[in-house]
C-alpha cells in the first residue's frame, strides 16, 4: 500500500513540475527569450547571449554567461570539483526559480536579480552585461549602505567601498597604501549590508578588475579583457556563513604544523651559517620562545634554487640537525626560477630540460628571463607532470630535516622588463585532470602561476613525507591557494603606516580564505625605530603567523636589538602568545574545518552590533580585530601618536585580558563623535592612553580560554595543568562555553582519531553557585595535560567551597578570581563552586 501511495505521489509531483516548466517556458517565449529550466537552475538566452544559473546549494549560486556558440570551458583552478558539480533541485518560476533561501529573477535583457525569500534584494544587475569583443563588464547596483571586504591583502582601508582594483600578481617592492596591484589575485569579496552578507567569487584568471563605486557611486562592477563570465554568489545571511561557504567552495586552510604558529625569526640574510647559529643561541640564551628560523637566497650557491653555498654553509646537513636538537624548525627559500645552466651539472635544470618541464616562447623554444641567478627558466606548473617533477626537487632538503619551504618571487617576477614578469604570449601547456588539454598564453595563466607553484611544493612534500604536514609559504596566489600554502603581505616597509595597514590586510586575507597569514614584523624595507619594532612585535603576537623579517642592509630586527628595556617588552608578548598556544591551535583546527579565520573582523562575530547596520569595524577604522572568536585586540589606530583613543567594544560583557577589569557595553554601536555620544548615552566611551609597553586586549564575557604553562618551543611539553580561564557574562542566564583541541602537532594521525577535543561549559545556578562541565574527551589522543586549573572571573563565591565530581576540594580566591584545580579525566568532570 505504501509503495502504491508513494508511486502516485511521485507521479503527481512529476506532472505538476512538468506543467510548471511548460508554463514557464511559454511565458518567457512571449518575451522573445529562450528559457530552459534545468531542474537545478535555468538557462536563458536572448540576442545571441546565453545565461546559465545553477544552484549548487540552497545558499550558493553559480552564474555563467557566454556568446552563443562560444561556451567557455567548464573547469576551474579555484573551485573544488565536488563543489562545482554539486546541485540542488529548485522550484521554477515564470521569470526564474527559487531555492529554500534564494529567489532568482531574470529580466528580458538577461539582467539578474537575487533576493531572499522575504523579497529583500541581495544583488541586482544595474544594466545588461556589456561586451567589446572578448572583453566584458558586469555592473551591479550599489547603495550607500553597502560595505565590501575581501580581495586578499590589497593595501588601503578594510572597506573596499569607493575604490577600484586590478587582479594581476605583481612584484611590488616598496608598495604603499595606494599601490595596486600587488602580489596576489583573490577575486572574492563580501557585500555586507544591513547585517546581511553576500559573497561573490569571480572565477576568471585573466587580468580582471573590480570597481566598488569609484567610477559610479551607484554601481559596482567587475570584468576582464578575456576569459569566462563565471561567478558564484554565496548567501549568509550571517557573514560567518558566507566565509564557511567560500571554504566549502574553494577549500579551507589545512591544519598547519603546530610549530608554524610559534615565533619565527628571519632575515635577508643570515649569512654565513655562523650568524644563523648565533641568532639561534641568543634566542635560547635569552629565553625568547621561538620555533622557526629562515634562510633567504644567500644560503644558495650563486642564488641557484635547490643548491647550498658550501663555502659559507660548509656543514649544512649537520647544521639542520643541530637546530632541530635545539627545537628550531628551519625554513629555506626555494624560488621557482631555475638557473639556465646547460652542461653545468645543475640537476634542476638538467632534469627539467630532460622532462620538457619549462614554459615556452611562441616559437616553441624555452623562455629565458633574468632573475636572481641570472638567466633563468620557469617550470610549466599547469602540467601535473611538471608539478610532480618539481616536488622531487625537495628530496635532499627533506631528508636533511629542513622543515618548511618558502616560495618567493612566484608572480612570477622577472628582472629588467617594464612588466616585471614574463610576456603575455608565453606558452603554458595545460595538462590537468578536469581541464581540456590545450596551450594557453601567460595572459590567462599569470594569476594562477604562483598558486600552482605552491601546489607543486605542497603536493611534492606530501609525496616525499606522506604523514608530515607540509609548511609552505607563498608570496603570490589565487583564490583557493589557501589549500596549499600560508602567505604574507610581501615586501612591506618599516613605517608606522605599514604597521597600521597590517590589520586590514591580514583580516581581508582571512575573509578571502587565507587564515594562515602574516606581515613581515618590523617591516621588510627600511629600518624600524626601536619603538616601532616593539609595537609591531606586540601586535604580531596576536596574528596567525608571527615572523620577524628584514631586508638586506637594514639594521637588526631581532628581539634584543634595542637593549634590555625593549627586549623585555617584546619578550613578554611573545611569551603570552605561547601561553595562548592551546587557544591558537584550537582556532587553527577550527579554520581547517569551517574556514572561519584565526584573525577576524568584528562584524564576523557581531554582524548586528551597529544600530545603523554598518559593519562596526568601520567605526573602529578597521584597526581592532578578533584573535579567534573570543579575544579582541585594540591597537592604536594612529600608532605613531600619543593621544588617547577610543576602544570600541561590541555589546555585552568584556574583560581586560591583562587586569581582569570588567566592562559592560549594553548599547548598539552608533556612528557618533564623542561629544554626541556623551550627550545621548550614559555609556561613556572607553578611552585608552597609549604607552610603549601596553596593547589593549579584551575577552568576551561567556568565553572559556584554554592556556598552557610557558615553554620555549612547541616541541617542549608544558609542565603543569591546562589553565581553563572562564569569563562570565553579567547576565546570569547566559551560559559560557569553550573548547581545547590538541594532537601530535605534526602528522595526519588526527584523521584516524588521534586527537583530543574537550568541550567546556558553565552555568550560574539560581542559588548563586557556578556549575562547570567538562564533557567527555573526543578522540583517542593522550594530551599533555594531566590536570586542569579553572580560573573564574566575574563570579563571587558565597561559601568558598568546591566540589569536583561529588568530592569536596579547596577553592582559592585571588582578588576577583576564583580558582580550583582538578585531575583531568577522559570521561569528563562536573565541578560546582559555591
Amino acid at each position: 500500500m505504501r509503495s502504491r501511495e508513494s508511486f502516485l505521489l511521485k507521479t503527481s509531483l512529476t506532472l505538476k513540475t512538468s506543467l510548471t516548466l511548460i508554463l514557464v517556458t511559454e511565458a518567457l517565449s512571449a518575451y522573445g527569450q529562450q528559457f530552459k529550466p534545468t531542474g537545478h537552475g535555468v538557462e536563458a538566452s536572448a540576442d545571441g547571449t546565453v545565461l546559465q544559473i545553477s544552484a549548487l546549494r540552497e545558499d550558493v549560486l553559480r552564474v555563467r554567461m557566454w556568446k552563443a556558440g562560444k561556451e567557455s570551458e567548464d573547469a576551474s583552478w579555484a573551485v573544488l570539483p565536488k563543489a562545482r558539480k554539486s546541485s540542488v533541485h529548485v522550484v521554477a518560476e515564470p521569470r526564474g526559480f527559487h531555492t529554500q533561501q534564494l529567489r532568482v529573477t531574470i529580466g528580458t535583457d538577461l539582467t539578474l536579480t537575487v533576493a531572499d525569500l522575504n523579497g529583500r534584494v541581495l544583488q541586482k544587475d544595474a544594466e545588461p552585461v556589456t561586451w567589446q569583443g572578448d572583453r566584458f563588464r558586469v555592473r551591479k547596483d550599489r547603495t550607500s549602505e553597502d560595505s565590501f571586504f575581501g580581495l586578499g591583502d590589497k593595501p588601503g582601508p578594510l572597506d573596499r567601498s569607493g575604490q577600484a582594483f586590478a587582479m594581476w600578481n605583481t612584484d611590488t617592492f616598496g608598495w604603499q597604501e595606494t599601490t595596486d596591484p600587488i602580489y596576489k589575485s583573490i577575486p572574492f569579496f563580501i557585500d555586507f549590508k544591513n547585517g546581511r552578507a553576500l559573497g561573490v567569487l569571480v572565477d576568471n584568471t585573466w587580468r580582471s578588475f573590480f570597481d566598488f563605486g569609484r567610477e559610479n557611486p551607484n554601481q559596482i562592477s567587475f570584468g576582464a579583457p578575456n576569459g569566462p563570465i563565471d561567478y558564484y554568489l554565496l548567501y549568509g545571511p550571517e557573514p560567518k556563513q558566507v566565509v564557511s561557504a567560500y571554504a566549502w567552495l574553494t577549500g579551507p586552510t589545512p591544519l598547519p604544523p603546530l610549530w608554524s604558529l610559534g615565533f619565527q625569526q628571519s632575515r635577508y640574510s643570515y649569512y654565513p651559517a655562523s650568524q644563523l647559529m648565533e641568532v639561534a643561541k641568543r634566542l635560547r640564551d635569552d629565553k625568547i620562545p621561538s620555533d622557526a628560523l629562515y634562510l633567504d637566497i644567500d644560503f644558495q650557491n650563486k642564488n641557484r634554487p635547490f643548491t647550498v653555498d658550501d663555502e659559507h654553509y660548509p656543514h649544512f646537513s649537520e647544521m639542520v640537525k643541530q637546530l632541530a636538537q635545539d627545537h628550531f624548525h628551519l625554513v629555506v627559500i626555494t624560488d621557482l626560477h631555475i638557473a639556465h645552466l646547460p652542461n653545468a651539472d645543475y640537476a634542476p635544470y638538467d632534469s627539467g630540460t630532460a622532462g620538457d618541464q619549462f614554459v615556452k616562447n611562441p616559437d616553441g623554444s624555452t623562455y629565458v628571463g633574468e632573475v636572481w641567478p641570472g638567466p633563468s627558466v620557469f617550470p610549466d606548473f599547469t602540467q601535473a607532470t611538471t608539478r610532480a617533477w618539481w616536488g622531487t626537487l625537495y628530496k635532499d632538503f627533506t631528508s636533511m630535516g629542513v622543515a618548511g619551504f618558502w616560495n618567493d618571487m612566484n608572480e612570477p617576477a622577472v628582472f629588467g622588463v617594464p612588466s616585471k614578469t614574463m610576456p603575455d604570449n608565453i606558452q603554458h601547456r595545460i595538462h590537468e585532470p578536469g581541464f581540456a588539454e590545450r596551450t594557453a598564453t601567460h595572459a590567462e595563466i599569470h594569476n594562477v602561476y604562483g598558486m600552482e607553484n605552491s601546489r607543486g611544493t605542497y603536493e611534492g612534500l606530501l609525496a616525499l613525507q606522506p604523514n608530515v604536514r607540509p609548511f609552505v609559504l607563498t608570496r603570490a596566489s589565487y583564490a583557493g591557494g589557501q589549500r596549499y600554502a600560508a602567505t604574507w603581505t610581501g615586501d612591506n616597509s618599516s613605517t608606522w603606516n605599514h604597521l597600521r595597514m597590517t590589520v586590514p590586510q591580514i583580516v581581508n586575507l582571512g575573509l578571502s580564505g587565507f587564515s594562515m597569514s602574516g606581515a613581515d614584523v618590523g617591516g621588510f624595507a627600511g629600518s624600524p625605530s626601536p619603538d616601532l619594532l616593539t609595537k609591531w612585535i606586540e601586535v604580531a603576537a596576536f596574528q596567525p603567523i608571527d615572523r620577524d623579517h628584514a631586508a638586506k642592509g637594514t639594521r637588526p630586527h631581532e628581539v634584543w636589538a634595542d637593549g634590555p628595556v625593549h627586549e623585555a617588552i617584546r619578550k613578554r608578548y611573545i611569551e603570552e602568545r605561547y601561553r595562548l598556544m592551546p587557544y591558537l591551535y584550537t582556532a587553527a583546527e577550527e579554520t581547517s574545518r569551517d574556514g572561519l579565520p584565526i584573525m577576524q573582523p568584528l562584524f564576523l562575530e557581531f554582524p548586528h552590533a551597529n544600530a545603523n547596520g554598518r559593519a562596526m569595524d568601520l567605526d573602529t577604522g578597521g584597526g581592532e580585530f578578533l584573535f579567534g572568536q573570543h579575544i579582541l585586540v585594540a591597537p592604536n589606530p594612529s600608532p605613531e601618536e600619543g593621544a588617547a583613543y577610543e576602544v570600541h567594544l561590541p555589546p555585552g560583557t568584556w574583560y581586560d585580558y591583562w587586569s581582569g577589569e570588567r566592562y559592560e557595553r549594553n548599547q548598539q554601536m552608533k556612528t557618533l563623535d564623542l561629544e554626541q555620544r556623551d550627550k545621548l548615552t550614559q555609556e561613556k566611551p572607553l578611552m585608552v592612553t597609549p604607552t610603549l609597553e601596553a596593547l589593549p586586549v579584551y575577552v568576551r564575557g561567556g568565553s572559556i580560554i584554554p592556556m598552557a604553562p610557558l615553554t620555549q618551543s612547541v616541541d617542549e611539553t608544558p609542565q603543569g595543568p591546562l589553565t581553563v580561564r572562564i569569563y562570565l557574562a553579567s547576565d546570569a542566564k547566559e551560559p559560557c562555553a569553550g573548547e581545547v583541541y590538541t594532537d601530535d602537532g605534526k602528522s595526519f594521525d588526527y584523521r584516524k582519531g588521534q586527537y583530543a577535543r574537550v568541550h567546556f561549559a558553565c552555568a550560574q545556578q539560581a542559588d548563586g553557585s557556578l556549575q562547570i562541565s567538562v564533557l567527555p574527551q573526543e578522540g583517542k589522543y593522550t594530551p599533555w595535560w594531566k590536570s586542569y586549573r579553572f580560573e573564574v572571573l566575574g563570579w563571587t563565591p558565597k561559601e568558598k567551597k568546591a566540589e569536583v565530581s561529588g568530592r569536596s576540594t579547596s577553592l582559592e580566591t585571588d582578588g576577583a578570581t576564583a580558582k580550583v584545580t582538578s585531575e583531568a579525566k577522559r570521561n569528563g568532570l562536573q565541578i560546582i563552586l559555591r
